[in-house]
């Protein structure tokens, strides 16, 4: 079964090789299928400033494959959101001890038909509750509203889509409850947690961001 790995700045070092497929990935994804020329890098990989030791990473792992994963950032900090699209929130960007950035979620192809993305996103869910977070933002194209709604998620939108990559996107905020786990995973046929914590991790929440680089 699909596992959910959580990767923080304390146990980075045991995913090396993990997490070197997981930027290889991510490049092959979001640039090769999606057209985000963008983040287009001669060296195949996709890696951005918050890329640091302030990121959290939820990868689903089956074995030792990478079948998926998602990114997330402390909002306190400048973050994509705040810093490449405030123009996309109407009012004030949700920053807070509790609030989130999620960014660069993906599935791989072969693997989207199955029920990784629904155990991906149970984690999702799972983790932040665990963590004492409230709501989460992205930036995502128009048709992961249906896609969140079907998951049973409660999704408001932070400001008018505009088109981004020749795609309608949005700002918008998921708020994280022990309902839509509840939702997610039935869908995804859990009985149990999928996540994966290797050695003791602080909360995030309750550790101090470093500077991004």
């Amino acid at each position: 079964m699909t596992a959910i790995h959580v990767i923080t700045a304390e146990n980075r070092s045991s995913y090396s090789s993990v997490l070197e497929v997981y930027h290889r990935t991510r490049h092959d994804v979001f640039v090769r299928e999606r057209g985000w020329r963008a983040l287009e890098r001669t060296d195949g990989r996709d890696v951005d400033d918050y890329d640091n030791g302030n990121a959290t990473y939820l990868l689903a792992l089956d074995g030792e494959k990478l079948v998926g994963g998602l990114r997330l950032y402390p909002t306190l900090l400048p973050h994509m959101i705040s810093e490449a699209f405030p123009h996309l929130v109407r009012g004030r960007i949700p920053r807070g001890t509790s609030i989130l950035e999620c960014t660069r979620y993906f599935v791989v192809k072969e693997r989207r038909t199955g029920r990784t993305d629904c155990r991906l996103l149970a984690a999702f869910q799972e983790f932040c509750l665990d963590e004492g977070v409230t709501e989460v933002t992205a930036v995502v194209e128009m048709w992961w509203l249906p896609r969140w709604q079907q998951a049973g998620f409660k999704v408001r939108p932070l400001g008018l889509p505009m088109t981004i990559e020749g795609q309608p996107c949005l700002a918008a905020a998921i708020e994280i409850s022990p309902h839509s786990l509840g939702h997610i995973r039935r869908l995804a046929g859990l009985r149990s947690s999928c996540l994966v914590r290797r050695r003791a991790l602080s909360p995030i929440l309750r550790q101090v961001p470093r500077a991004a680089a």
